[in-house]
């Protein structure tokens, strides 16, 4: 067998990285990690979670409280089968945090069933995917381009069970579902899922006419919420269940403000018997029982506050999109909507190098952000837009008023081109103004 040298699959800067730090692990003794733990967590959590503006799309502070339920030892409790009838004993306290979990999800997003297990948001796909169709099938999803996700194309989770990904026509200049191509192209394939919702999404989906299609076609509809979660839960956005999808994929975590995790949702009884399938005995089996209590934690939250959490979220974005516009940034978006309707922002990333090598810019100055695929002419080794979301910034009690400020921060460094380092004072400043948390129960 021929020899592969050692990750010939990574980067050549991450191996070098990743060697320049591992070398003081490789000799570490074992009594030292968890001080070096301790100091990491410290360094990271001052600079993540006080001294950065964090416009990243993908993350959000959690409630402490969620966080102490979340360091609980039922955490390493395993839990296997249903609540009242479980393999292990002991468990007659804590199989009451699942049906709580379930409850509220239920309350929340109005539906019938809820698989809470789910790892990740990723999994939740792929679980999806495992409960509506069989490798060699036909799916369709909204191209990269139009950010969608990896878990829905070849790459991913889509590609890894062995479906055949073909993209939903999308109209880049209005940030739309190009129904009449999408209904022809359908009729011709025949796909057994179409899958809406992506990584950016500025204002909702076609749900109901989409279902339409579905029916005619026999497929299931699914909805990507992994990103729109928190703004659906506060009912400031579409409502994809009651709209028409067969099932919803959620993210804990983004906008919803939880532990790292996924959900399946859905009012269709054949659809949850199979997913609960694939999670006990399947895929999931035990699961981290302190994420669930967690979660319980940040879905209190949501339900008490989440219709004003989702309408400030929007507000915030709506406010930063037309400031970083009126700094002379290109904002990406239909303008007559005001840029967007939910709580993402998009910018045009050709002028600045790239979405990630923009990020990699304001980084330096503790504003943190990424890159996005946009239906506009692709770059050669980056990604054509820099994606921004509000969630944190607006957990952290930043109201519209606030958005110009950071909007003269993020032109200074990417229009005028000043040093990241001498901006950074100033955005710490600003991110220190704002230090209690907003749209949560508190202790």
């Amino acid at each position: 067998m021929e020899k592969i040298g050692p990750r010939d699959w990574v980067p050549a800067a991450s191996v070098r990285f990743y060697e320049e730090q591992a070398a003081k692990y490789r000799t570490m003794p074992a009594r030292d990690f968890a001080g070096e733990v301790e100091r990491t967590l410290a360094a990271h959590e001052r600079y993540t979670d006080l001294d950065c503006i964090n416009l990243y799309a993908g993350t959000n502070f959690m409630n402490p409280r969620a966080a102490r339920f979340q360091a609980s030892s039922v955490g390493s409790r395993p839990s296997l089968g249903y609540p009242g009838d479980k393999y292990e004993t002991g468990l007659g306290y804590a199989e009451q945090i699942e049906i709580m979990a379930v409850e509220l999800i239920k309350r929340i997003f109005k539906c019938e069933y809820v698989e809470f297990r789910v790892g990740s948001g990723s999994l939740a796909n792929l679980y999806a995917y495992m409960a509506c169709t069989k490798p060699g099938d036909k799916i369709m999803a909204l191209p990269v381009a139009a950010a969608g996700h990896v878990t829905h194309h070849a790459e991913g989770a889509a590609g890894l069970y062995g479906l055949e990904i073909h993209q939903i026509p999308f109209d880049g200049d209005r940030m739309e579902v190009d129904l009449d191509r999408l209904r022809q192209e359908a009729r011709q394939l025949r796909p057994k899922l179409i899958i809406l919702g992506a990584s950016l999404a500025l204002q909702p989906y076609p749900v109901r006419e989409v279902r339409q299609l579905a029916d005619e076609i026999g497929a299931y509809l699914m909805f990507d919420a992994a990103h729109l979660s928190g703004i659906i839960a506060g009912g400031e956005f579409q409502q994809p269940l009651a709209e028409g999808a067969h099932l919803m994929t959620c993210s804990t975590y983004k906008s919803f403000g939880g532990p790292a995790g996924g959900l399946v949702l859905t009012n269709d009884s054949g659809v949850a018997e199979r997913l609960d399938r694939i999670a006990y005995p399947g895929l999931t089996a035990n699961f981290d029982l302190a994420r669930t209590a967690a979660l319980v934690a940040a879905s209190s939250d949501i339900l008490e506050f989440g219709p004003a959490y989702a309408r400030a979220c929007i507000a915030n974005a709506r406010a930063l999109a037309a400031a970083l516009a009126g700094e002379g940034l290109p904002v990406h978006g239909p303008a007559v909507k005001g840029y967007t309707l939910s709580h993402h922002v998009a910018v045009q990333a050709a002028p600045f190098g790239g979405g990630t090598t923009a990020s990699r810019r304001l980084e330096p100055a503790n504003i943190l952000t990424s890159g996005i695929g946009l239906p506009l002419p692709l770059l050669e080794n980056d990604y054509n837009g820099l994606r921004i979301g509000t969630q944190e910034i607006t957990r952290w009690g930043m109201q519209p008023e606030d958005m110009p400020a950071i909007a003269g921060l993020v032109a200074r460094i990417l229009l005028k081109g000043e040093d990241p380092a001498a901006v950074q004072p100033e955005v710490i400043a600003l991110r220190h103004r704002f230090h209690s948390l907003h749209y949560v129960f508190t202790d």
